[in-house]
Order: structure tokens, then sequence, then C-alpha cells
């Protein structure tokens, strides 16, 4: 008997030893100011990051994190934090992308936008709305709830503060959880955003800019 539990103990341990030194897949990592890195050239606190943006629900590496592996230990907690963000919100994935877009056109960040646009009307924003937001504007038409987003969003960006009015507004529709993920979102993503701009980070190739200047 213990002879079979040693060996289904071994088993299991080599079975997990296999899974933890999975190969890292081709990379594919985009860049403009900095080049993109190889699997290859990875550090083992880069190889580390890398692991868990693969066995996330992102399950690649597009976006920030050609940048933001350049200093691994940051890169791997701020990663963990979007994922929590954008996958483990409070908020209805509509109205959580909602409030991403509207933060990549204020930081006028192109592959931003354009990911979280499709991700946006995917999820069920109505495209007018965010034609609206691409061009600066105010959406004509809003759902109560869309409007809460929009009211607080569009004050902290643009104010750096939210109103009594619109706070309150947030918290009795979504909860303070809810105003607080709401918060959360918007300045991980005015991080992320900071990150493609300092890079001119690319769009995949054959897509053009979706973003005109405002100023």
């Amino acid at each position: 008997m213990r002879l079979i539990v040693c060996v289904s103990l071994l088993s299991a341990g080599f079975a997990f030893a296999q899974e933890q030194t999975k190969p890292i897949p081709e990379l594919h990592l985009r860049g403009d100011r900095f080049k993109p890195l190889t699997r290859e050239q990875l550090t083992p606190a880069q190889k580390t990051m890398v692991e868990h943006l693969f066995a996330g629900e992102r399950g690649g590496t597009n976006g920030p994190f050609n940048v933001t592996l350049r200093s691994p230990e940051m890169g791997d907690v701020a990663q963990e934090l979007g994922r929590q963000l954008r996958f483990h919100t409070s908020l209805p994935k509509k109205l959580n992308e909602m409030a991403i877009i509207m933060t990549a056109r204020f930081w006028d960040a192109q592959y931003e936008w354009s990911a979280h646009h499709k991700a946006a009307l995917a999820a069920g924003l109505d495209p007018a709305i965010c034609d609206a937001i691409a061009n600066g504007k105010r959406p004509a038409k809003m759902a109560a709830d869309e409007e809460v987003i929009y009211n607080f969003a569009n004050e902290l960006l643009q104010t750096r503060q939210v109103s009594d009015a619109s706070f309150k507004a947030a918290v009795d529709k979504f909860g303070e959880r809810g105003a607080v993920d709401l918060t959360g979102v918007m300045g991980y993503y005015s991080f992320v955003s900071m990150m493609l701009n300092i890079d001119r980070y690319p769009l995949p190739e054959g897509d053009k800019p979706e973003l005109k200047p405002l100023r």
C-alpha cells in the first residue's frame, strides 16, 4: 500500500514538474523604441512573467508587455493587476470596456483603442457610443448604467476629480466596489497607455490608426 502511494506521489510530482517546465511558445512581440525580445533572450525573471501571461486569460503577449518585460518584477505584478481588473471586475464587461476605451481615447493610445474597441463591440456596446467617444463627443443616447460610467470616467479624466453627484450615482448603481473597480481599470489602462506611447507601439500589420487627433 505504501509503495502504491509513493509511486502515485512521484508520478504526480513528475507531472507537475513537466507542467512547470513547459517550453515558452514563440513570443511574436512587437515594439519600436524597445526592440522586440526573443524567447532566447529572456532572463529568469522575464521567463516567469511570460509564463504567467500565457497561463492567464490573455494567453499571449500582445500589448505593453514587450515594454514592461524590461522591468519584469514590476511588469509581472502589473499584469496580474490588469488581469484582475479586466477579467474579474465587478462591473459588467460592456461597461468595463467602455471605461477602457475612454481611457485609450484620453491618452491617444492607438493600439489600446484598436484592441478594446473590438472588445467593447463584442461585449455589446453600441457602435454609436464608441464612435462618439472616438470623436471626443458625449454619446447622444446611453442606457442609464452607461451614462453613470460615462459621467464618472469623463469627469475623472478631464477634471482629475469626480463630483458628488457622479460619485453617488456610481456607488448607488454599482456599489463601493464598483466605483473602486472603475477607478482601478482606468488607472491601469492609463499605465498601459503610457507604456505603449513611450514605445510608439506599432499596430498589427495591415491595421490603420482609428483615432484622429482631437487637439
